[in-house]
């Protein structure tokens, strides 16, 4: 008797009327947007305009949607082309069905195209994207939830998922590792691995990015060795194990590489931002230099206006001066008269 798992939701669509609201399309839409933002806010701290990251992700997620379902079809071609598969159910993207891998290459030949159209460099775009494709991918895997697709194997632990039985696809039911949940939990750790090591080493020239290609790798080759959903084998392994081990391997070796041959971080990521820079410091400045030119302008005028009332004044004062002379002698004169003759007298 199992004590306690994770319950799987009984549909993975809500409908609105007419219009079906699918919980795995939501979670990639939050993912990317979530994505956009922490890379938004990565991309100014480097020194790049605000909004560049989200003009050239409309290059970029079309072109990852697309690889990733390709990436799917491909290496799971049966459902679709094989023999009682159904072509048209390849582009039926909200049953869920995207490859990592594919997205994340094509996804960054829409970025080149994008950054190649604004002039910026695509290593330090993706160096700013990075910790925000891991923190899109960990929100993006709850899909699979929604879909109760791409779980693990048998299990009766406290965290098992609940699987329910569906015969029209062969699911059987019971309790299962939550594979789901593991990835998305390790994506989040792979964020916040990627941010603390760009700044603790100020990675540069791609190498950000390289750190979330090579620690997911670490961690999806375990997690993709505990499921159980069909997948083509190589020499014993899964498909999506080697696709793991060979990007891991490619990404370090890049790492290295890169570190001696292009050491340190770009100073410049986006040119016309420095420009826009440098030309709202010189408008600042000649505001700040117009308002203290109104200012002494002003403070001039009221010193003169000082001087020329001191300087009306000042006659006035001189002239009162006169008048007050001229009465005092015009006293003595009178005063003087009577008194010399009184004196001849006596």
């Amino acid at each position: 008797m199992d004590l306690a798992f994770i319950p799987s939701p009984s549909t993975g669509v809500v409908h609105l009327g007419p219009i079906p609201l699918r919980g795995y399309a939501f979670c990639i839409i939050i993912g990317v947007f979530i994505g956009v933002w922490l890379g938004n806010k990565r991309w100014i701290q480097r020194g790049g305009r605000s909004g560049t990251v989200a003009d050239i992700a409309v290059w970029a997620v079309p072109f990852g949607l697309v690889g990733g379902r390709l990436y799917h079809v491909i290496t799971t071609y049966e459902p679709y082309f094989g023999k009682g598969g159904h072509p048209l159910n390849a582009f039926k993207v909200w049953e869920g069905g995207l490859g990592i891998w594919g997205a994340v290459a094509l996804g960054a030949v829409g970025a080149w195209i994008g950054c190649r159209r604004r002039g910026i460099p695509l290593p330090a775009y993706m160096d700013a994207l990075a910790p925000g494709l891991a923190l899109g991918q960990a929100i993006g895997r709850w899909g699979n939830w929604f879909n109760q697709e791409l779980y693990g194997r048998a299990t009766d632990l406290p965290w098992a998922l609940k699987i329910s039985d569906d015969p029209s696809i062969g699911r059987v039911g019971g309790t299962y590792h939550p594979t789901f949940l593991y990835e998305s939990l390790w994506c989040i750790g792979v964020a916040l691995l990627v941010i603390w090591a760009d700044k603790r080493f100020k990675l540069g020239h791609g190498r950000a990015f390289a750190l979330y290609v090579a620690s997911y790798c670490a961690g999806r080759a375990w997690i993709e060795y505990m499921r159980v959903d069909e997948a083509h084998h190589i020499l014993g392994l899964r498909l999506n194990v080697w696709t793991a081990l060979i990007g891991l391997l490619l990404s370090v070796v890049y790492i290295v590489v890169s570190t001696k041959k292009i050491p340190g971080r770009e100073e410049v990521v986006e040119p016309g931002a420095l420009a826009a820079d440098d030309a709202g410091a010189k408008t600042d400045g000649a505001k700040a230099r117009t308002a203290g030119a109104t200012a002494g302008a002003k403070t001039s005028g009221g010193e003169r206006d000082k001087e020329a009332a001191g300087t009306k004044a000042a006659p006035e004062a001189a002239g009162s001066g006169k008048e007050s002379v001229a009465n005092g002698a015009a006293k003595l004169t009178k005063d003087a008269g009577p008194g010399g003759r009184s004196g001849k007298k006596s």
